[in-house]
């Protein structure tokens, strides 16, 4: 009788050991998955806010850092025939870059949002960066697709491709930055601005969650 008892009893705390351990680990992969998406948003904020303000736009280095060497090759030659168009040309793609805050959001939001469980396992897993970089694979594609035809609609209403294809015509630098193409063309010119504003995006999200490293590694070390 006494062993039937003893090995109930010894069963029972094992079970309760067992589901005490799965809470926790429920809870704090919770907490994981709360701070992860608390983080990247902060982010998104921080990088679409940047995205909303012309002059921060302009003078933010991680948006700097980010753009394409062809669109740095058009800059520098159009700084040495017709200076004005490459403040021009920097300043309203700054402008454009602000009618893509409300089309890049919501996809990012949604993604943020719909992160898993698994999500956490990778970030937790995955070194610096890796919360940005998961973001980055999930949303950079999409949103490209949806801002460039807003960019592109913005550089053409402001005149800007026109202005550089003129200022550019015949220049047999063009070659080496467009290939086989004579000109800047619209879609060139937009697709290269598109592509400094997702990376620069994405720049500033993963500095963000750089300097929250520390707090975001806690949650994700006791998940």
């Amino acid at each position: 009788m006494k062993i039937k008892t003893v090995l109930v009893s010894t069963l029972a705390v094992a079970a309760l050991g067992t589901t005490t351990q799965s809470c926790l680990a429920l809870a704090t992969s919770s907490i994981g998955l709360s701070i992860l998406k608390q983080i990247l948003l902060g982010g998104i904020s921080k990088g679409l806010g940047i995205f909303g303000n012309k002059n921060a736009f302009l003078q933010n280095d991680l948006v700097l850092k980010a753009l394409p060497e062809n669109l740095r090759g058009v800059y520098n030659v159009l700084d040495k025939i017709a200076p004005s168009l490459t403040t021009k040309g920097k300043d309203y793609i700054a402008q454009a870059a602000a009618y893509t805050v409300n089309i890049s959001e919501p996809i990012l939001k949604n993604a943020v949002n719909s992160l898993t469980a698994e999500d956490v396992n990778r970030v937790a897993n995955g070194g610096s960066g890796a919360a940005t970089q998961l973001l980055k694979e999930k949303t950079a594609q999409q949103i490209m697709l949806a801002i460039q035809p807003k960019v592109d609609e913005k550089l053409n209403e402001f005149g800007i491709v026109r202005s550089i294809n003129m200022a550019l015509d015949g220049n047999s630098i063009l070659g080496g930055i467009f290939g086989t193409q004579t000109n800047t063309g619209s879609t060139n010119l937009s697709k290269l601005a598109s592509e400094q504003m997702v990376n620069g995006l994405f720049n500033i999200i993963e500095d963000y969650e750089k300097q929250n490293q520390m707090q975001l590694l806690d949650a994700l070390q006791k998940k």
